[in-house]
């Protein structure tokens, strides 16, 4: 039930956008219990002008490989699994694609069960 939103400057290895979906996918897997195959996610490349961040911002030294997770999922989870979600992705992407851990920014944007539909114009979550 995440959809998963990766934004990043455009240039970066062609192996990059599937090993970061892959990290987060399997962050989620491992602390939100997202089912097998529940996989939505869409990769955002950017040119230098149009993605923009502040080097430094929280006391960060983020560099030009910044990459952006933002994460839609249902309002259900507490700030312990959120925590273990944000060091699951972290630690995956560190691995692979050898992202540096300034570089990983995450952004949870929660959503009731009803603002879902999977296909078919229904509510699947509330049919």
């Amino acid at each position: 039930m995440p959809l998963i939103r990766i934004s990043m400057r455009r240039g970066r290895p062609a192996s990059h956008p599937a090993a970061i979906v892959d990290g987060v996918y399997r962050a989620l897997r491992a602390t939100y219990e997202v089912p097998e195959n529940d996989l939505f996610a869409v990769v955002h490349q950017h040119e230098a002008e149009e993605f923009i961040f502040d080097n430094n911002y929280f006391g960060f030294n983020r560099s030009d490989a910044l990459v952006i997770i933002q994460l839609t999922v249902a309002n259900t989870r507490g700030v312990t699994q959120k925590k273990a979600l944000y060091a699951a992705i972290a630690e995956n992407l560190q691995k692979e694609p050898g992202l540096r851990p300034d570089d990983i920014f995450i952004n949870l944007v929660e959503v009731k069960r009803e603002d879902w539909s999977f296909g078919g114009g229904v509510a699947q979550y509330v049919a």
